[in-house]
C-alpha cells in the first residue's frame, strides 16, 4: 500500500526566520542598496522556494501558492493599467493642464500645501480611491508644486495625505467595504468608527502641511505666469476638457465600479481628443493610450511634468505586482504568516495589547507581502476571536485593519500602493513616506486610543464578563 504524503508541519521560529530572511533581502535591496524592488522581492520569492522545496513541500504546492497569489491581483493589476491609458488621454485631451491652471489662479500659494490636502481629501471622499486622487488631481497639483519650487516629496506626502484621509471617509472605497465585511459589522458603522483615528490623524496632517508650506519665499510668480502662458498655447486649457472630472463624480455618484469607469473615461477623454484635434491620426491616438503622451513644448519643465502615462508605462509596476502577490501567495499557502500571527493573537488579554498587536500584524503582511487587501484580510482572520474574546466589538477590529493594513501599504517601497504612487509621481516612496502625515500617524492613534481606552467599540454586559473571566483564569 502506497504511503500518503504529510503536509510538512512548521514551527513558529521557523516561519519567523524565513520571514525575517525574506524582510531582509527586500529591505536590502530596496532601502539598502536603492535598486528597483522587481528583483529583491523575486530574489526573495526564490528563496523561500528553495526553502519549500527542502522542506518537503511538492511542486505543486509551490504552483497553487503562485496561483492563488496572483489570482487576488488579477483586478487591481488591469485597474492599473486603465489608469495608464488614463492619465495619458488626460493630459492629450487638456483635463490636467487646465486643472493646472485653474488650480495656479485660484489656490493661494502661500497655503498651497494645506490647500492640496484639503482638495484631495474632498475628491477623494467622493470618488473613494486614493489611487484615482493621486493618477488625476494629484499629477495637476504635483506639476504646480514643483513649479513653485517646493520640495517635490513634501507635494506628494500632502496629495498622498489627503487622497488617503478621503478614501477612509467613503462609503465608495473598496478598502472600506473590504474591511467591514471582514469583521462582520455595518459599512457606515464602520466608517463612523474610523472616525476617531482619522479626523484626529487629518486634523494634525493639516495642521503639519500649513506650517511646512506657509510663507514659501521661493515661490516664483514669474515662473508660474510663464507655466500658464505655456500650458494655454500648448493644451486645449477649457471647461470642456474638464468633461472627464465631471464624468468621474457622475460615475461616483451612481456607485459605478471602477473599471466601466475608467473605460468610459478613457473612451470620452479619446473622443474629446479627436474633437479638438480633428486632424491626428487613429495610429496617434492609439499610441497615446499605448506609450503615453509626449509633451514638446519646448518648455522644459513642462514636458517633463507632462510627457507620462500610458499602458506601457504601468508595466513595470505589474511585474512588482505578480512577483510580490506571487511572494505573498507562498508565504499564505506554507502557513508562515498564519504561524506567526496566531499564536500572537491567543496570548493578549487587554485592549490595549489587542490593538498593539493588531496594528503591528497589519504592518508586518505589508511589508511581508505588499498587498492591501491581504494585510486585512490575513489579520483580519487571525485576531477575530482574540477581538471577541477580549469584549472588544468588530468595529475595533476593523479599525485596527484600517490603520495598520489599508493606510500602511502606500509607505511599502516594493507594495502596491507605495509602487503605484512612486510610479506615477516620480518621487521614490523612501522620499515622500516622511512627508505622508496622515498614513503615519493613523496607526499611532489608533494604539494610543487602545491602552486609554478613548473610542473603542465594546461588545455588551455579557462579552465585557466574559472578557474579565478570561483575564482572571489568565492570571491565575
Amino acid at each position: 500500500m502506497k504511503k500518503e504524503t504529510s503536509t510538512p508541519q512548521v514551527s513558529t521560529l521557523e516561519a519567523a526566520i524565513v520571514l525575517l530572511v525574506v524582510l531582509g533581502i527586500m529591505s536590502l535591496g530596496v532601502i539598502g542598496f536603492g535598486l528597483s524592488p522587481q528583483v529583491p522581492v523575486l530574489l526573495a520569492m526564490g528563496v523561500v522556494t528553495a526553502w519549500a522545496m527542502l522542506r518537503g513541500f511538492p511542486w505543486p504546492a509551490v504552483n497553487a501558492g503562485i496561483k492563488e497569489g496572483i489570482d487576488k491581483g488579477i483586478v487591481p493589476i488591469f485597474i492599473f493599467i486603465l489608469i495608464g491609458a488614463m492619465i495619458s488621454t488626460w493630459i492629450a485631451a487638456g483635463t490636467i493642464p487646465t486643472l493646472m491652471v485653474i488650480g495656479f489662479k485660484l489656490i493661494n500659494v502661500q497655503w498651497f500645501l494645506p490647500s492640496v490636502f484639503i482638495v484631495c481629501t474632498l475628491v477623494g471622499t467622493a470618488v473613494g480611491s486614493a489611487f484615482t486622487v493621486t493618477s488625476t488631481v494629484g499629477i495637476a497639483f504635483f506639476g504646480m508644486g514643483v513649479t513653485m519650487n517646493l520640495n517635490p516629496a513634501l507635494v506628494a506626502g500632502a496629495i498622498i495625505s489627503g487622497g488617503v484621509f478621503g478614501d477612509k471617509l467613503s462609503p465608495l472605497s473598496e478598502t472600506n467595504n473590504l474591511a467591514s465585511a471582514v469583521v462582520d459589522t455595518d459599512l457606515f458603522a464602520h466608517i463612523k468608527h474610523i472616525l476617531w483615528s482619522t479626523v484626529p490623524a487629518g486634523a494634525i496632517s493639516l495642521g503639519l502641511f500649513a506650517i511646512l508650506g506657509h510663507g514659501n519665499t521661493n515661490v516664483s510668480l514669474a515662473k508660474i505666469n510663464q507655466t500658464v502662458t505655456v500650458l494655454s498655447q500648448n493644451f486645449n486649457v477649457s471647461a470642456l476638457a474638464l468633461l472627464p472630472i465631471v464624468l468621474v463624480f457622475v460615475c461616483a455618484g451612481f456607485k459605478m465600479p471602477a473599471i466601466p469607469t475608467m473605460l468610459l473615461n478613457i473612451f470620452v477623454s479619446a473622443g474629446l481628443i479627436l474633437f479638438e484635434q480633428p486632424g491626428i491620426s487613429m495610429a496617434k491616438l492609439t499610441s497615446i493610450i499605448n506609450t503615453g503622451f509626449v509633451s514638446k513644448t519646448g518648455n522644459t519643465s513642462v514636458d517633463t511634468l507632462l510627457s507620462r502615462g500610458g499602458i506601457v508605462s504601468m508595466m513595470s509596476m505589474v511585474a512588482l505586482i505578480v512577483v510580490t502577490l506571487s511572494l505573498g501567495g507562498l508565504l499564505v499557502k506554507f502557513g508562515l504568516i498564519s504561524q506567526v500571527m496566531t499564536p500572537v493573537a491567543k496570548r493578549l488579554n487587554t485592549d490595549g495589547k489587542l490593538i498593539l498587536a493588531g496594528i503591528l500584524t497589519c504592518i508586518g503582511v505589508n511589508v511581508f507581502v505588499g498587498e492591501q487587501f491581504l494585510s486585512i484580510i490575513l489579520p483580519g482572520r487571525a485576531f477575530r476571536k482574540a477581538f471577541n474574546d477580549g469584549g472588544l466589538a468588530g468595529q475595533a477590529l476593523g479599525r485596527v485593519l484600517e490603520d495598520g493594513g489599508t493606510v500602511i501599504n502606500y509607505l511599502v517601497p516594493w507594495g502596491v500602493g507605495g509602487v503605484f504612487l512612486a510610479t506615477t509621481l516620480g518621487v521614490p516612496t523612501v522620499d515622500y513616506l516622511p512627508f505622508t502625515f496622515f498614513s503615519l500617524l493613523c496607526p499611532i492613534i489608533s494604539v494610543i486610543s487602545g491602552f486609554t481606552g478613548i473610542g473603542i467599540s465594546h461588545l455588551g454586559a455579557t462579552a465585557s464578563r466574559t472578557k474579565k473571566a478570561l483575564q482572571a483564569s489568565q492570571a491565575n
